[in-house]
């Protein structure tokens, strides 16, 4: 069987069944596509032998011959009439120009007006089509999540990981976008972007080798059928491995437990994927005959909550990339779920070790963060598919000893050996564990890595960074990071480079191991967010955004002042080929902001020093904007956490509803990160009191500067931003007109039972866990209930929308259904919109867009724009 290739002429080729590459690709211009597609009168059954092959499709179409239309009409039929291609797994593996994407946006922006002619229950509704285009536009911006680094013979190469969102899929499309780097001078730095992206359809995750030759692409099944394990080797697919169930599930992609490290000869990848489901019960017809069985649902087992819903056991697997043989590493208790996996030095003659972060679930797991416990462990690497003894493999790694390296601090994390091998770095929330709180300031440690493996029974830990309680004005705030880089090291072998918050901006640090002293790399006079991506020797690649200028590349080159102190010139990398939408940068270049800082006026007894100090808020508005004008509409917007934090980092949806006409106040109150602990830990137990104090303090200082009209004022806000946001209505009920609230708490009584964090309610409403138990007492629910938005209901009058995920295992949805029904049952003007596959972050493509253009909407009708 053979499917006619697509070419100048319209019949260029053929690719048979029987084909290696199992490469489809068309050449030509689009007419000639168009008649071959015509030609194929029944698609299905030309292309059911490939149904279970895979096809590759490399774009290479002249697009000079093309007109919009005639590229709609190719993209429909290739992707709506051949729906059932999906079983083919149809990728794209080469975009050959940004027409492709162009049309993606245009045509995602129509469909976008078409839905935003539809509210929640199907009825038409007069949205605004210029904003529902707007918002399709923002949406399209790109992120840069990751780059890799690599030294070739000559010059250097570099590797860009790119997101983006795909209405029409509802999920984001990945890029990986290469450039080669040359520096002509001391002053200057040259990227020469490949001319067009790759797009990894289907692809869960891709690791480069650390020589960048190799590229591991893991693509993760979504039913029963084998993961994929890829190796390609420019410019083509090497090997590729199908895992069957039986050996492992899913490859852990992302959060807490990911884990992907090539070894250093480029043999060997060590993982983390979920541990082979155990059998179920078979139970047979009991009619007699044969009838037949059926699989039953054994015992249930518990996961680790909202982030990895149905995930029971991370288990650690090494594949030899040579044969494909996947080996589980043994000896690591059944009671440890692991994750973050490196490989230890390949110095000659030493076994390799493989280290990694452990988990213990104790009685219950409870939904992972970073105050669960946590410890570095290794384990030597002993290799099976290099021994041809049979008898030896299968007793390999049963008796391999486990060594906890961080027996004598109860958190460890994210561990990285330093480039010579001697020592292993982590980072450590010991305070998030010992305290109970779900996000702390962070602490930074090693201990020396023997090179002989005689590990000893206790490992003496050196701190590096310690938590900083209080900062001075204007100093190092603590430690913010969550995750090192794969090489964080400067060529000094003892400078780690890292982001981190500082106050309401996220900057990147250089620190030295030795002296402990701590540097801020990122320009000291910026109040942008910067983020590391790579290191370029001692140079540094970063993105940096604001809240009005979107994410863009920027390149550090190290230079010494004339006094010897180590600094770096920050230059601007041209915009790799990814463009916004002209109208996109209109507006944002009529957007300022600034970051207010804001004394506190509630301050309860016994406060420290630092618990007292002034909190911040990013007031984002119009360049329009003088005094004695009157404002925009200002909206309040609260994040969640609410040990978390709102950086001055660019962000499209808000950015969206700052272009629409509205201010933005976006408060970083007591208990946010970057700030330092005791202003941290001053919130717990003071929930719905401190915290809505210092956001009323916030608002109304925006009010005496000019910046906001009173009788405009909305807020928004998710999670314990939510709480928050049904808080102030509550409590100030005649300071605003309108209301969102995304996943909120609004009852801790309700939540505490159902919750995959229960002791989170504990924690912020007791300030401690010394009562948390699984089966509250009538006083602890009462005390959950007075300390929730749910009291002050009677209160309310503000309308408010509710966006609310039916698969949120944080906060489940009954807690905003519930004040939602309390709600209208006392004649408040309440919208809810439930999105059945959303989860706690509502962060869908499809999801966002639909929340945001309802946002806008909300707030336009109360403010009267």
């Amino acid at each position: 069987m053979a499917i006619a290739g697509f070419g100048g002429n319209g019949m260029v080729g053929k690719v048979h069944a029987n084909c290696s590459t199992k490469c489809l690709s068309y050449r030509g211009c689009i007419p000639a596509i168009l008649e071959a597609l015509d030609c194929i009168e029944d698609v299905e059954e030309t292309l059911s032998p490939w149904l279970e092959r895979k096809i590759i499709i490399k774009e290479q179409i002249r697009w000079g011959f093309t007109s919009e239309k005639a590229l709609s009409r190719l993209l429909k039929r290739m992707v709506l009439s051949l729906t059932f291609i999906a079983k083919v797994e149809l990728q794209f593996v080469e975009l050959t120009s940004l027409c492709l994407m162009d049309y993606s946006r245009s045509h995602v922006v129509q469909r976008s007006q078409r839905l935003a002619a539809m509210d929640s229950s199907g009825s038409d509704k007069e949205y605004d089509s210029a904003q529902s285009k707007l918002l399709g536009e923002f949406m399209c911006i790109p992120n840069i999540d990751k780059a890799w680094v690599f030294k070739p013979v000559a010059g250097c190469h570099a590797m860009f990981a790119m997101s983006q969102a795909n209405l029409l899929a509802n999920k984001r499309r990945k890029f990986l976008l290469s450039t080669h780097i040359t520096k002509e001078s001391r002053e200057s730095v040259n990227f020469h972007w490949a001319p067009f992206p790759v797009e990894m359809t289907g692809v869960s995750a891709f690791v480069p080798s650390p020589s960048g030759l190799k590229l591991l692409v893991v693509r993760n099944s979504q039913n029963e059928s084998p993961t994929q394990l890829e190796i390609w080797n420019s410019p083509q697919l090497e090997k590729e491995f199908p895992i069957p169930q039986k050996v492992h599930g899913s490859v852990y992609i992302g959060g807490w437990f990911e884990g992907i490290a090539w070894n250093s000869d480029e043999t060997h990848v060590a993982y983390v994927a979920e541990e082979p489901s155990r059998s179920k019960p078979t139970f047979k017809d009991s009619l007699g005959g044969d009838c037949g069985s059926w699989k039953g649902q054994g015992d249930w087992e518990e996961d680790w909550g909202e982030e990895y819903a149905g995930k029971r056991q991370p288990a650690m697997f090494v594949i030899n990339v040579n044969s494909g043989e996947v080996q589980p590493i043994k000896g690591i208790p059944c009671s440890l779920s692991v994750g973050q996996v490196i490989w230890s030095p390949n110095n000659k003659g030493a076994a390799q070790y493989l280290v990694f972060v452990g988990w213990s679930g104790g009685k219950r797991k409870l939904g992972i963060c970073s105050n669960r416990p946590c410890a570095i462990y290794t384990i030597k690497f002993i290799d099976v598919s290099s021994s041809g003894l049979d008898e030896f493999k299968s007793g390999a790694n049963e008796a391999a000893l486990i060594y906890n390296l961080t027996k004598s601090i109860s958190s460890g994390f994210s561990p990285r050996f330093s480039n010579d091998g001697k020592f292993l770095m982590f980072l450590s929330t010991k305070g998030d564990v010992d305290t109970g709180a779900h996000r702390v300031t962070e602490s930074l440690h090693r201990i020396d890595w023997p090179s002989d493996g005689n590990f000893p029974q206790t490992t003496e830990i050196i701190n590096v960074i310690q938590v900083v309680k209080s900062a001075e004005d204007g100093c190092f705030p603590g430690l913010y990071s969550s995750r090192l880089l794969s090489d964080p090291w400067l060529s000094d072998e003892h400078t780690l480079v890292l982001c981190s918050f500082w106050r309401s901006c996220q900057v990147i640090l250089a620190i030295n191991l030795l002296s402990g002293k701590v540097s801020r790399v990122s320009p000291s006079d910026s109040n942008h967010s910067w983020n590391v991506l790579a290191l370029d020797g001692d140079d540094i690649i970063a993105v940096s955004s604001s809240p009005v200028s979107v994410p863009g590349i920027k390149y550090g080159k190290k230079v010494l002042d004339p006094s010897g102190k180590l600094s770096w010139q920050w230059l601007n990398i041209s915009r790799p080929i990814f463009r916004c939408p002209e109208k996109v940068m209109l507006e944002l270049s009529s957007l300022q902001f600034k970051i207010l800082e804001i004394p506190v006026s509630y301050v309860s007894e016994g406060l420290s020093k630092g618990a007292k100090k002034s909190i911040e808020a990013i007031y984002v508005s119009s360049t329009k904007f003088k005094n004695g004008i009157k404002p925009d509409p200002l909206i309040v917007v609260l994040h969640g956490g609410p040990h978390a934090l709102s950086p001055s980092i660019f962000s499209n949806s808000l950015a969206y509803l700052s272009s629409i006409g509205n201010s933005l106040l976006i408060v970083n109150y007591r208990g946010s990160l970057g700030f330092g602990e005791d202003a941290l830990q001053s919130l717990p137990g003071k929930v719905g009191c401190q915290d809505v104090k210092d956001v009323l303090t916030a608002v109304d200082y925006a009010i005496d500067l000019g910046f906001a009209d009173p009788s405009r004022i909305t807020l928004l806000g998710g999670s314990h931003g939510g709480f928050l946001a049904t808080h102030l209505i509550g409590q100030a009920p005649d300071k605003f007109v309108a209301a969102v609230a995304r996943n909120p708490v609004c009852n801790l009584a309700l939540m505490v039972g159902i919750s995959d964090i229960p002791d989170w309610c504990f924690f912020e409403a007791y300030g401690d866990l010394n009562n948390f138990t699984e089966a509250p007492s009538a006083d602890d629910l009462s005390r959950f209930h007075q300390m929730s938005p749910i009291s002050y209901v009677s209160k309310v009058k503000t309308p408010t929308l509710f966006l609310l995920g039916a698969k949120d295992l944080r906060v489940p949805m009954s807690n905003g259904l519930q004040y939602a029904r309390a709600l209208k049952e006392k004649g408040v003007e309440v919208k809810v919109l439930v999105f059945p596959n959303d989860s706690h972050p509502l962060d869908r493509p499809q999801t966002t867009f639909e929340s945001f253009l309802n946002i806008g909407c909300w707030f336009k009708k109360y403010c009267k724009l």
